[in-house]
């Protein structure tokens, strides 16, 4: 793993522990961003880079439980790492259940930080090729015309042709040619390409 290219984020409002960390990760090759309040974190742009977040728990404003919480719901998938003074096991089954790589009790030591950081900073990579992924279907799905996006959600569904021409009262012919530029157009090799297609853009439960 190429540490230059990915990015951690400190939260933490202890402004030696922030120094300490950037000292750290930066003589292990990591670009650093600390932040002492949880919302100057929100306001900041977050680069598409391999990155995680190592949280403190109790902070001045918002506090690292809300920040994970506030961070699902704007769709920020930043791996996080909580580090705290003041945790308990029920705090910590909670982070973990809400998605958490870790949650370390201070003090800890480097390697304990180091592990669980390349453990996020992999789930990350992997986070970033999957929304890549995701962005160049829709972006697929967008060249679709209405009809080839009717036909590609019924055949998503498991619907043959012939159910399909029934569906829609038009001949079997027309839908296969539909269908074939659907194919075409979303570069799918297989029905079962598309249907996976159709899975990772979540169009499936849409109303044809």
């Amino acid at each position: 793993m190429n540490n230059l290219k990915s990015l951690i984020y400190v939260v933490d409002d202890d402004v030696s522990i922030c120094r300490a960390l950037t000292l750290l990760l930066k003589s292990h090759g990591f670009k650093v961003e600390t932040f002492t309040r949880a919302a100057d974190f929100l306001a900041h742009k977050h680069p598409k880079l391999p990155s995680c977040l190592v949280l403190d728990i109790r902070l001045p404003d918002i506090n690292g439980l809300t920040l994970q919480e506030i961070m699902t719901q704007r769709g920020i998938t930043i791996p996080i790492i909580f580090i705290t003074g003041h945790g308990d096991i029920p705090m910590s089954v909670k982070t973990m259940k809400a998605g958490a790589i870790d949650f370390i009790p201070k003090p800890f030591t480097k390697r304990k930080l180091l592990n669980a950081i390349t453990l996020a900073i992999s789930k990350s990579i992997a986070q970033n090729k999957e929304q890549a992924e995701i962005s160049k279907i829709k972006r697929r799905i967008r060249t679709l015309s209405p009809r080839e996006l009717e036909v590609f959600r019924l055949v998503a569904r498991g619907m043959l042709s012939k159910q399909i021409a029934f569906k829609r009262g038009t001949s079997l012919q027309t839908i296969k040619v539909h269908r074939s530029r659907v194919m075409q157009k979303m570069q799918a090799k297989t029905v079962t390409e598309l249907i996976r297609f159709a899975q990772k853009a979540d169009i499936t439960s849409s109303k044809a």
